[in-house]
């Protein structure tokens, strides 16, 4: 979402409709939005996880009725697709999933594809390789809004799920240290961005090789509130120590497979044990966006133990996507009940 205006700080559900007037028609990437708006994408999402038990009767069941979302998707998919299905479902509006051979330029320009489909839907959420074809895409209309539903460089969606469990486990994100173990790789890219804008403190440990770029450090820094520090090292156990939250993701994303063999001697020393738990607050949750490799990234013990949120993460993505359709298509109120 591109913001063409400052905001005041978000202070309760009431002032999200303020920050929906001014949500911009992409979002690929999380600093396309401002911290204002990416807080009241927060809020929102949290209402609709109430207000989700109503059922039909919920305020936002017709929101969006007469509006159609495309899923076009290069890559496979669970948690971002069946997401963005159900919540559009539930907003009263209607998906589209052409298949990628026809969806994503194979037999056709991808210029071509993008002005054909804003002809007829609202919203596209594009899951592919490489974020210049995102570019692409929205440089070749006018009306359709886009989302960034997972590129090579950013998952910012993912992200939102992200924060959103943060903030319900530990009271709030600001303040807050979490400690990502592993692959600088698209997800550590986009939860940097997001860490930053809300004051999130966010220690990186991968190896040398594997770390994210300074220029994405430096954008992220830029952004930076409440204080926020962002710190990247090589030790594990320098990163976890005193966190209020672990993070691992797979050491092999979509597309490396051929690297496989090269990561996993890479990255030894960087599995999420307990051990390695041991080292965090002792109130500390273990996070990971799924879907995970037991034994390598993170072992099962941790992944299945008490201490992990990762499949209120996975739930959270239901609720964050709802929230980011509302605001990009215009469809929330306030909440009259909290006036």
């Amino acid at each position: 979402m591109d913001t063409t205006s400052t905001t005041k700080p978000v202070q309760s559900e009431n002032a999200v409709a303020a920050d929906v007037a001014r949500a911009g028609r992409t979002y690929l990437s999380v600093l396309d939005l401002s911290p204002e708006t990416l807080e009241a994408c927060l809020v929102l999402a949290g209402r609709l996880k109430r207000e989700r038990r109503l059922g039909p009767d919920a305020p936002t069941a017709r929101a969006l009725a007469g509006r159609t979302l495309a899923l076009l998707f290069d890559k496979p998919s669970l948690r971002t697709r069946t997401g963005f299905e159900i919540a559009m479902q539930e907003l009263g509006g209607h998906v589209s999933c052409p298949p990628s051979a026809d969806a994503l330029g194979t037999r056709e320009p991808l210029a071509d594809v993008a002005r054909t489909l804003e002809r007829w839907v609202s919203v596209a959420a594009i899951r592919t390789f490489e974020h210049t074809r995102l570019r692409e895409f929205v440089e070749a209309t006018t009306r359709l809004r886009i989302v960034n539903a997972l590129t090579n460089e950013e998952h910012p969606c993912q992200a939102l799920a992200d924060c959103l469990t943060v903030q319900e486990r530990c009271g709030a994100v600001r303040g807050r240290t979490l400690a990502y173990v592993g692959d600088g790789n698209n997800v550590a890219t986009s939860l940097t961005h997001a860490a930053m804008m809300l004051g999130l403190n966010l220690r990186l440990a991968s190896p040398e090789k594997f770390a994210l770029p300074e220029e994405t450090l430096d954008a992220a820094r830029r952004v930076a509130r409440h204080g926020a520090q962002l710190v990247q090292v090589h030790d594990p156990v320098e990163a976890v120590r005193g966190a209020d939250a672990v993070y691992a993701d797979v050491w092999t994303s979509m597309g490396q497979e051929a690297d496989q063999t090269h990561r996993r001697a890479a990255f030894q020393g960087y599995r999420v044990t307990s051990a390695l738990m041991a080292e965090a607050n002792d109130d500390a949750v273990f996070m990971h966006c799924l879907p995970a490799h037991r034994g390598e990234e993170v072992d099962a013990n941790v992944l299945e133990g008490p201490r992990s949120v990762v499949f209120d993460q996975a739930e959270n993505r239901l609720h964050t996507q709802k929230a980011l359709l509302l605001m990009m298509l215009g469809g929330v109120e306030p909440d009259h009940d909290n006036v």
